[in-house]
């Protein structure tokens, strides 16, 4: 549970000039995302909550900085992941059904419980001292949502909300569909449904969403083949921390994954995005440019 604080005290802090910190190096991505949330924070009309978008590609490093980020700004910040907003699995196969079964991977366009997102902000932002605010849980080795019970909480009114996800700002190109194959997961999609259904939710419910928001920051690599790289890396992380290598086959299972996920990341850091603040790293995810804080 995280615990939050009532509406006088943020802005009493407000007031006393909690970010202003003088000379702080901003060379980190957690930095840069820190001061990019105080300065949202400080920009703010009396009584609002900014609602700030992150993006940035799997393996950046976002979740780790907002995670960072939020935990040494002297304010309560509601942070979330639009992850642990997907549909659920039956949800997820029945659209699997009707459309293609390429929705059964979750990630693209239209694999969201947008509806759910949406109360959650407007209950996190009419929230008093005592508001406890529920926050979904997604469990990724289930592949679904776990029971409320299991559900996170946010006590009391946040100074923001920072959603963060891969796609966040991300904008509709409605030829995508007829468009030639950009690899093999594409090819499968032969009558163009799969990409067409995802077009159609970019323009339609998650640009609802993105005109709410107060601030987007874009996390963005030198190019596409770094974010393979940084795949699997992780998941050749998560089979040392077992004591055993990655077998073959889950490299190619990554390289699957990730192609799921390949034209709308290209189109993002080819500039297809709400603008907003930016933070260029290198494959190291050094930052080597930053206009976030």
């Amino acid at each position: 549970m995280v615990i939050g604080w009532c509406h006088a005290k943020v802005d009493e802090a407000k007031a006393r000039g909690f970010g202003r910190k003088g000379g702080r190096a901003v060379n980190t991505i957690a930095s840069a995302v820190r001061a990019w949330i105080e300065r949202a924070i400080a920009a703010a009309p009396e009584g609002h909550v900014p609602l700030l978008m992150l993006s940035g590609p799997q393996g950046s490093g976002k979740s780790t900085a907002l995670a960072k980020a939020t935990e040494t700004i002297s304010l309560p910040i509601a942070g979330a992941s639009i992850d642990d907003f997907y549909l659920t699995h039956a949800e997820r196969m029945e659209l699997a059904r009707r459309i293609s079964p390429l929705f059964m991977t979750r990630g693209p366009p239209g694999t969201h419980d947008l509806t759910l997102l949406a109360k959650t902000v407007s209950t996190l932002r009419s929230a008093v001292c005592e508001t406890e605010t529920l926050l979904p849980v997604f469990n990724k080795l289930k592949d679904d949502r776990t029971p409320v019970s299991d559900w996170n909480s946010f006590t009391g009114r946040p100074a923001a909300i920072v959603i963060e996800g891969w796609l966040m700002g991300a904008v509709p190109d409605a030829r995508a569909a007829m468009d030639a194959p950009l690899n093999p997961v594409e090819a499968e999609d032969r009558t163009g449904d799969w990409r067409r259904h995802q077009e159609s939710a970019l323009a339609g419910t998650y640009s609802d969403l993105w005109d709410e928001a107060d601030g987007f920051c874009h996390i963005v690599p030198p190019d596409f083949d770094c974010i393979l790289g940084w795949r699997l890396q992780q998941e050749a992380g998560l089979w040392a921390a077992r004591g055993e290598p990655m077998p073959d086959e889950r490299r190619d299972w990554v390289r699957r994954f990730v192609e799921h996920y390949e034209r709308l990341t290209r189109r993002m850091l080819a500039g297809g995005r709400r603008p907003g603040a930016e933070i260029h790293i290198d494959e190291d995810r050094k930052v080597v440019r930053n206009s976030a804080g």
